[in-house]
């Protein structure tokens, strides 16, 4: 409460609070603007069948299963912003720019116009998923009708970019972070709706089984998402002169979640692919190929299937990701010409090697983790048989993630503001 205080106290981070507060509102309003010509009746028992789309739905923030102007979200612009960050890693000269603040601007820049075509070409799919469901979501349209729709819901998302953007500069909080954080927030007042709505006095064990699982579960993403293991690291002492340098005692932090949510995002979006690729060939005029379009979808729509595809492949893109962001043989090669070493390994090749055998093993933990709460939704319907107590563990996650960070910018300005005034 005293934080508070001081917060509430600090003009200049009370009005960036309700300078974001105000634009999340925003967001919303947008989230809840539907586009003319959609049955909303046939679009939310379309969602309802399909639950890979909940999927796309959480990182829209709504908007999707809406169909409204910001029906896309943030998506083109994580996509876009994920591709630049892996060539970042893959190419040198790209590195390099990433290493100046003029270089990340650039960056930064392209990765804004490449969210145009992502957004362009993801808009045009999902019309066209929804247009060929059978559903009857979307009637009869004239090719300006599609060229609208289209230009609608790519300005929506270049209009969210832009206030996730207005967000961040505040130092409160990362402005996509928190667009994808209001979504799901958005969500629960509906849920728990839902659940009092349907209450009855043999669910008691059941509520407060789930109230515990969450508890614990918000408990474990905080313990994994902040753990990390210190590697000793050891500065030798060298003497120029009359002086001496060195000789320090320090660490190296090895984070046990290096990836964050980054590999449930692969994870998603290969799951999503066969399933939306086969949506255009349910309709198809060859029967061989309608049929196995048809088997694809109901294959991924199998529960079992579905579960153990995405466990699997959260856990092998943890590992993936972290490959290319941990560089072993880099960060030895800096110890060593700096003079540091870690207390029994030889500096060069075998730091190196000791490093990357250390997070190897943290990471199994991470993975497990990750993918344990990736089919958290899927454990907890099977044991409850409940659909709307199903906990996203990815929604948990990002809200746990998202509610950290902003607390350390705020921790972070109350510091400074304090450190200025002494």
């Amino acid at each position: 409460m005293e934080k508070f205080a001081k917060i509430w106290r600090d003009k200049e981070i009370r009005n960036s609070i309700i300078f974001v507060l105000v634009m999340l509102a925003i967001f919303r309003l947008a989230a809840h603007i539907p586009v003319p010509g959609v049955d909303p009746a046939a679009l939310r028992s379309f969602f309802n069948s399909n639950q890979i789309l909940g999927l796309l739905n959480l990182f829209s923030g709504g908007g999707l299963e809406n169909f409204s102007i910001v029906m896309m979200g943030v998506g083109p612009y994580i996509t876009s912003s994920i591709i630049f960050q892996l060539l970042t890693m893959l190419f040198p000269k790209l590195e390099e720019m990433n290493k100046e603040e003029a270089g990340r601007q650039k960056i930064n820049m392209w990765t804004r116009w490449a969210t145009v075509p992502f957004a362009i070409l993801q808009g045009y799919a999902m019309i066209q998923l929804l247009r060929n469901s059978g559903a009857g979501i979307l009637g009869v349209m004239s090719p300006f009708d599609y060229v609208s729709l289209i230009l609608t819901v790519t300005a929506g998302t270049i209009f969210l970019m832009w206030i996730g953007e207005l967000i961040s500069e505040k130092k409160i909080g990362n402005g996509i972070s928190l667009l994808i954080f209001a979504g799901i927030i958005a969500s629960l007042p509906a849920t728990l709706q839902q659940v009092f709505v349907n209450y009855d006095p043999s669910m008691l064990f059941t509520l407060v089984g789930f109230a515990l699982i969450v508890i614990i579960t918000v408990v474990g993403v905080v313990i994994i998402n902040e753990g990390q293991r210190n590697i000793p690291v050891q500065y030798a002492r060298q003497v120029r002169g009359n002086r001496a340098f060195g000789g320090s005692t320090t660490h190296l932090p090895l984070r046990v979640n290096m990836a964050g949510v980054i590999p449930i995002i692969f994870a998603i979006s290969v799951l999503l692919f066969p399933s939306m690729v086969a949506q255009f060939f349910v309709h198809a005029a060859s029967p061989k190929l309608a049929a196995a379009a048809q088997w694809t979808i109901m294959v991924f729509q199998n529960q079992l299937v579905y579960g153990v595809a995405y466990f699997f492949l959260v856990f092998v893109f943890t590992y993936f990701y972290t490959e290319i962001v941990f560089h072993p043989t880099q960060i030895a090669e800096n110890l060593q010409k700096q003079g540091g070493f870690i207390p029994g390994i030889r500096p060069g090749r075998h730091t190196s090697d000791y490093l990357a055998q250390t997070t190897r093993k943290i990471i199994l933990v991470g993975a497990l983790f990750l993918g344990l709460i990736a089919v958290l939704p899927l454990i907890m319907k099977y044991f409850t048989g409940i659909e709307s107590l199903a906990i996203g563990g990815t929604s948990l996650l990002i809200v746990v993630a998202v509610v950290i960070e902003t607390v350390k910018q705020l921790e972070a300005q109350l510091s400074m503001r304090e450190y200025t005034m002494d």
